[in-house]
C-alpha cells in the first residue's frame, strides 16, 4: 500500500488531537471531525496521567501545558476501610508519580495545543459512515458532508462507530460493576504532602487528597449491579448520591465522610458505570485503524487510560512516517497490544478489590501488605511508569 500523507480523524477527544499532532509531526496532514457540536467543556471527571503518559505529550508540545492544569502526586497510600497503611508507592515530597487533571481541562489544554499547531477541529461532525475504495478513505458525517484522505483514524471512544464498521463482531465494553463519583470538597483536612490515598471501604471504595490550597479533590467508586449511563446515574441528582455515597463510607475510619459533608452538588460529577474492554481482536483493515478507548478501555483503576491512549497515538504516527500504510498498522498494533493486554488484567484485579465482599475483603487486607512489598519495587513498576517513546528510533 501507499505511504500516508492524509488523514482523517474521527473522535476529538482525548486521543484525536494527540494523534494529529503526531502525525502532522511525522509529515502527515490531520483534520479532526469531531461529534460535539461544540467544545466539550464539563464532560467527564478526574483522571490520572502517569510519566509515561506524560513523557509521549513532550514529543508532541504538549507536555508544559498539561504540567499547567495537572496537580502533582508525589506518593499514593493504599488503606484499609480502618486507616491502616496498606502499601506505598513513592516518596512523600519525592518526584510526581503521576498528576490528576479534570478530564475536561485535559480536553481543552490539547485542544488549544493542537489548534496552535495548526491542526484543525471540525465540530457537529457526527460520523455516518466510510467507504475505503482502495486508494483513499471517504468520511460522510450526518450533516451531509464528506471529507476524503490516504487514512481513516477511529479515535470515537469506547462506543466506536469506527470499530463496528472494522469488526461488527468485535465485543463491546463490559461493566465493571462500579459506578464513579468525583469532585471537589471544602472539608478542613491535614494536608496529605503531595500524597493520594486510596481506601478499600468495607462498602465501597474512595480516594482522596489535599492540595496546598486546602482544597480537596476526590473520587469513589460504588459497586452496583444494574448497568448505568451518565444520564441515568444524573437522574436522581448529586445531592442524592452524596447521601448514598456518605452511607456507603459512614463505618469506615477514613475522613470519607467528611469530605463528602464538604462537598456542594455543583462541584461534583457521576460518570456513570465504569467500563472496561480488553483491546479489540482487529485493530485496521485496509485504511482505517483505532486508537485509543476506540480499540482497549483498561478502566480508570489502572490510572493508565489516558496515557495509553497517548502512547498510541504517538506510536501510530511513528510508523506511518517509517512504513507504507498497511505495514505500518501492523508495526503498530505489533508495538501496543502485548503492553496494554498486561495493564488492562492489572486494572480487572484492581477492580475486583474494589468491589470485595467480607471473606475477600479479610484476604486482601491481609495479603495486600506482603505483595505489594513483593511486587511494587521500583524495578517492578518501571515497565509502565517508566516506558519512554524514542521519536527518531526508525520503526522496522
Amino acid at each position: 500500500m501507499s505511504t500516508a500523507r492524509t488523514a482523517l480523524v474521527i473522535g476529538g477527544g482525548i486521543a484525536g488531537p494527540v494523534a494529529a499532532m503526531a502525525l502532522r509531526r511525522a509529515g502527515v496532514e490531520a483534520t479532526v471531525f469531531e461529534a460535539h457540536p461544540g467544545p466539550a467543556d464539563g464532560v467527564g471527571g478526574g483522571l490520572g496521567l502517569a510519566p509515561n503518559g506524560l513523557n509521549a505529550l513532550g514529543l508532541v508540545g504538549a507536555e508544559e501545558a498539561v504540567r499547567e492544569i495537572g496537580i502533582p502526586v508525589s506518593s499514593m497510600v493504599m488503606r484499609s476501610w480502618t486507616g491502616k497503611e496498606l502499601a506505598r508507592f513513592g516518596e512523600v515530597g519525592g518526584p510526581p508519580i503521576m498528576h490528576t487533571v479534570w478530564r475536561s481541562d485535559l480536553y481543552r489544554a490539547l485542544c488549544d495545543t493542537a489548534e496552535r499547531s495548526g491542526v484543525r477541529i471540525e465540530h457537529g461532525k457526527r460520523l455516518k459512515t466510510f467507504h475505503d475504495n482502495g486508494d483513499s478513505v471517504t468520511a460522510s458525517f450526518v450533516d451531509g458532508s464528506t471529507a476524503t484522505a490516504d487514512i481513516l483514524v477511529g479515535a470515537d471512544g469506547v462506543r466506536s462507530a469506527v470499530r463496528g464498521r472494522i469488526d461488527p463482531s468485535a465485543p463491546g465494553p463490559r461493566s465493571t460493576g462500579l459506578v464513579g463519583f468525583g469532585g471537589w470538597s471544602k472539608a478542613k483536612i491535614p494536608y496529605t504532602d503531595g500524597a493520594m490515598n486510596f481506601v478499600f471501604g468495607k462498602r465501597a471504595f474512595f480516594s482522596y487528597t489535599v492540595e496546598p490550597s486546602g482544597r480537596v479533590g476526590w473520587f469513589a467508586n460504588l459497586p452496583r449491579k444494574e448497568f448505568m449511563t451518565i444520564a441515568d446515574a444524573q437522574a436522581p441528582g448529586l445531592e442524592h448520591w452524596l447521601r448514598v455515597l456518605r452511607e456507603a463510607f459512614a463505618d469506615d475510619r477514613v475522613p470519607a465522610v467528611e469530605i463528602l459533608r464538604g462537598s456542594s452538588p455543583e462541584l461534583c460529577v457521576t460518570t456513570g458505570t465504569l467500563e472496561i474492554m480488553r483491546p479489540a481482536p482487529r485493530w485496521h483493515r485496509g485504511r482505517v485503524v483505532l486508537i485509543g478507548d476506540a480499540v482497549h478501555v483498561p478502566s480508570p483503576s489502572s490510572g493508565q487510560g489516558a496515557s495509553q491512549a497517548i502512547e498510541g497515538a504517538v506510536h501510530l504516527a511513528r510508523c506511518l512516517r517509517d512504513l507504507p500504510i498497511d505495514a505500518a498498522f501492523r508495526a503498530y498494533e505489533g508495538l501496543r497490544r502485548e503492553r496494554v493486554e498486561r495493564i488492562t488484567t492489572a486494572a480487572e484485579r484492581t477492580n475486583r478489590n474494589k468491589a470485595a465482599g467480607p471473606v475477600t475483603r479479610l484476604l486482601r487486607d491481609l495479603l495486600m501488605p506482603p505483595m505489594m512489598r513483593l511486587f511494587t519495587k521500583p524495578d517492578q513498576l518501571s515497565w509502565q511508569y517508566d516506558y519512554r517513546i524514542d521519536w527518531d528510533a526508525r520503526v522496522a
